[in-house]
């Protein structure tokens, strides 16, 4: 298994260790309802450093762009964000990311750590715009400071005022005593923050301990991967490989609105979307909540209120936050209706749900 540069703080901290997309990674510390609550009240470090930096440069870098990715990368200035996806031909996806503007010539893809060989070589494959492509995945860390206490945290570190970098923007400066770290308003638990990337030169060890000296006053915690995903399925943000993957196509997936149909662009399943989008589908990601007592999990199935199968669990789990069972399901298009009654098949029955509109922790 690969480590992150944190490796040895986690363990210190005895961290429940588990392999994930190849690296050995904390899926808890003191426990996933006492680490949700804490980012939901107040501030939480997660050792994200498994994840994919791509960086495309060059002048040809925006053709690349525009032709594989789902969002408008033309809608970006310089200093600007987007939540995007790649079409993989086929209708489906090959994996959702974030990019980050810096300037005509030079953007950074952040992917999913199970997907970085996969989108590697998927960018390589349709680069035929001649755009310079850089794998740093293995020469930079990332930590994500989340909650509603995390400017106040990380403010101490910085000079740069980070209540100006607004949701989906960065900025590029010193932080913790080290130059050129990208603080970025990108947060994957709706609980507010940044995500920390630095080179594995500048020393994150020093950066972690800083983080948490400076977060003592307000409780800080370090954050596994457990919480991060209960902290997620909350908002209703897509996990890759449960919720969307190379059979679902973003318009099912409720991603419509990052699949920008801009006169002109000619990005990859352009047109096969757009029919989706223009005509329907018939399976939309809904989200559930329990009426019986139960949880819903992944590959559940959902059945109508005459027993005939509708859909299928993607995500779930018992909300920390809303103590109740809550999950993503795709269903048919004609029971995606929120307030709509519906059964889950949980062991040896089919206890009751209903469809509601996300995010379930508002």
């Amino acid at each position: 298994m690969k480590t992150t540069v944190f490796n040895a703080k986690h363990k210190q901290l005895n961290a429940r260790m588990v392999e994930f997309a190849d690296f050995e990674m904390p899926i808890e510390y003191t426990g996933v309802n006492a680490e949700h609550l804490a980012v939901r009240s107040s501030v939480g470090v997660f050792d994200v450093s498994h994840m994919g930096e791509i960086w495309v440069k060059g002048p040809s870098s925006r053709k690349l762009l525009d032709y594989v990715l789902s969002n408008n990368p033309g809608e970006l200035v310089p200093g600007k964000a987007q939540y995007t996806c790649f079409p993989n031909g086929k209708g489906g996806i090959v994996d959702d990311l974030i990019v980050h503007k810096y300037d005509e010539e030079k953007y950074l893809l952040v992917v999913n750590a199970s997907n970085i060989k996969k989108d590697w070589d998927w960018l390589n494959a349709q680069n035929k715009f001649g755009a310079a492509l850089e794998n740093a995945s293995d020469r930079m860390s990332q930590l994500a400071v989340q909650g509603p206490n995390a400017v106040k945290v990380m403010q101490k570190l910085t000079s740069i005022d980070l209540s100006a970098v607004k949701p989906f923007t960065f900025i590029t400066g010193s932080f913790a005593g080290r130059e050129n770290i990208l603080l970025a308003a990108t947060g994957y638990t709706g609980a507010g923050g940044f995500e920390i990337y630095m080179n594995n030169d500048s020393d994150p060890q020093s950066i972690w301990d800083q983080l948490f000296e400076a977060g003592k006053a307000f409780d800080i915690s370090a954050v596994g991967l457990a919480a991060r995903d209960t902290l997620r399925l909350e908002m209703g943000y897509c996990l890759y490989g449960n919720d969307i993957n190379d059979t679902t196509s973003p318009i099912e997936a409720g991603l419509g609105w990052i699949t920008k149909f801009n006169e002109g662009r000619r990005f990859i399943d352009r047109e096969l979307l757009l029919a989706q989008k223009t005509n329907g589908v018939s399976r939309k990601l809904s989200g559930l909540e329990m009426i019986d007592r139960g949880i819903p999990r992944q590959h559940y199935t959902l059945y109508n209120q005459s027993g005939e199968t509708i859909g299928e669990v993607t995500s779930g789990t018992m909300s920390p936050s809303l103590k109740k069972g809550i999950g993503m399901a795709y269903i048919q298009t004609d029971y995606a209706v929120p307030g709509t009654e519906i059964r889950i098949g949980i062991r040896d029955k089919k206890l009751a749900a209903r469809v509601v509109k996300m995010p379930f922790y508002k």
